[in-house]
């Protein structure tokens, strides 16, 4: 009871359970996630049923039928849905109603492993919303019989073909990426994560579907959980060179590069440049808001992060939506996602949710969006999202303290001091300062003694002056602050 103690305490984060394998995750944990989440749902939604899918790491399968083991165990029934990508386990919970366990570190190394849980209808799970409920259910949970790991549980064949041809179905209809007349030529870096079978069944024929009508090259998609070529991590600049370097030597349109479990997407324009995920989001939340207001919708509500740019409320108004700023983190938005019946919601960190996806986040859906929106001009890319993108980001910037919650103090109180210049300040999520021209947040960091820097003005040389300000206020040490109040510091040793 000790060890499980001990490794949930490292393992359960803010939106999942995720830890190295063997150091953090071992086979008795994993099937009392099982048997707790079994349990937390059949509490708080009276679901017996639990979806089960898991990525291409080489230990998910093992992890799979760890977990059905564990639901079977707490008096559950495990539907087995096999290899898919994150978003298309959270489609199958919308479309059938039941709650889902997803094996998968997302972008982490390959050492690592983890699960995302959502509730029915692809409902947001957090360490406040239903973690810690599965936590209090594990640790009651039996051991793990001897040998289950070895004992695979056969996928739901039918299940998992219906999962397949709906959600590739339901991405070509509310983006019309089918339909395009443009012969755009696309690459798309798949990272020998799940992007390689998304690949062929949304633009090719392996849902059943014929191909889609421009040029689509792959690389690395492979399934291959040992990430051969490069991390599949797109927040790393180094592991968007390939990609980048391919848009450019075959002349591409744009480029996307997936993360591991293929929730998220990153774009790449023709110049090979990364374009900003708050462009990004600002484009799909027109496209999205046209389509609601087409519907007879008035002023349809879209959500976006506090630290995205100004740009996305700006181009929700323009379109006659309706912006709603929101904390970041994808358990929260999507439950405000319901509770706003919002068109959309983006985050800065490359999430995009969608109202007629079951509120949760997809990156294929964000893509084919982007991919629909250049075929109906003779723009380029570049050019389509530079008026989505008129603001200079800092960036996330991390400040390891020694306690965060004093430097937050010290940079709400410069703030409320007028040190940088006239604005608010508000507390939606850590310290916001809002500015005329500019806006600045400071966050504690979920999981490790960080905080964590945003800010944006409307030039490069503004944004370095502005960032280079708060994080002297953030990172000054505990003893200046002392020191400047006139209070002694402690004698040392």
């Amino acid at each position: 009871m000790t060890d499980r103690v001990n490794r949930f305490r490292r393992v359960l984060k803010a939106y999942d359970f995720r830890g190295r394998i063997g150091a953090d995750l071992d086979e008795d944990l994993i099937f009392a996630i099982g048997f707790g989440t079994a349990r937390a749902m059949a509490e708080l939604h009276g679901a017996q049923r639990l979806l089960i899918g898991s990525d291409m790491r080489p230990d998910s399968p093992r992890f799979a039928a760890l977990l059905a083991a564990g639901v079977s165990a707490a008096g559950g029934d495990p539907v087995v849905v096999g290899l898919c990508s994150t978003d298309q386990l959270y489609f199958a919970s919308g479309l059938w109603d039941l709650p889902g366990l997803m094996v998968t570190a997302s972008h982490n190394p390959a050492d690592w492993n983890g699960i995302k849980v959502c509730g029915p209808r692809a409902g947001g799970i957090g360490r406040d919303s239903g973690l810690g409920l599965i936590r209090h259910h594990a640790l009651s949970a039996p051991e793990a019989p001897r040998a289950v790991a070895d004992r695979l549980p056969e996928p739901d064949g039918a299940a998992s073909a219906e999962l397949t041809a709906e959600y590739s179905r339901t991405v070509r209809r509310l983006t019309g990426v089918a339909r395009v007349t443009r012969p755009l030529r696309v690459v798309v870096d798949c990272g020998n994560g799940m992007a390689g079978k998304l690949l062929s069944e949304v633009f090719g024929t392996a849902a059943g579907l014929p191909p889609v009508p421009f040029e689509v090259h792959g690389l690395y998609t492979e399934l291959d959980g040992t990430f051969p070529n490069h991390p599949a991590n797109p927040l790393d600049p180094a592991n968007l060179l390939d990609v980048r370097r391919e848009v450019l030597a075959r002349g591409a349109d744009l480029g996307l590069a997936f993360d591991g479990d293929a929730d998220r997407c990153f774009f790449i324009d023709e110049t090979g440049r990364a374009a900003s995920a708050s462009a990004v989001g600002a484009l799909v939340a027109q496209r999205e808001i046209g389509r609601a207001r087409q519907q007879g919708e008035d002023r349809p509500v879209v959500l976006h992060n506090l630290i995205t740019s100004r740009a996305v409320p700006e181009a929700v108004r323009a379109a006659g939506g309706r912006p709603v700023r929101t904390p970041v983190g994808h358990s929260g938005i999507k439950r405000l996602m319901a509770e706003h019946s919002a068109v959309f919601a983006c985050e800065h960190s490359a999430h995009f949710y969608f109202r007629d996806f079951f509120g949760a986040d997809t990156g294929m859906l964000a893509a084919c969006h982007v991919i629909a929106a250049l075929a109906e001009t003779d723009a380029s890319l570049g050019s389509l999202l530079a008026g989505f993108d008129p603001y200079s980001a800092s960036g996330e910037i991390n400040s390891a303290v020694a306690d965060p919650d004093r430097a937050l103090d010290r940079f709400r109180s410069a703030a409320e001091s007028g040190l940088l210049g006239a604005g608010t300040v508000d507390d939606l999520d850590g310290v916001m300062f809002n500015g005329e021209d500019f806006w600045c947040n400071v966050r504690k960091s979920n999981t490790e003694p960080l905080v964590r820097l945003n800010c944006e003005t409307g030039s490069p040389e503004g944004t370095r002056r502005l960032s280079e300000k708060v994080l002297a206020i953030v990172r000054a040490e505990d003893a200046a602050e002392d020191a400047a109040e006139g209070r002694a510091a402690e004698p040392r040793g």
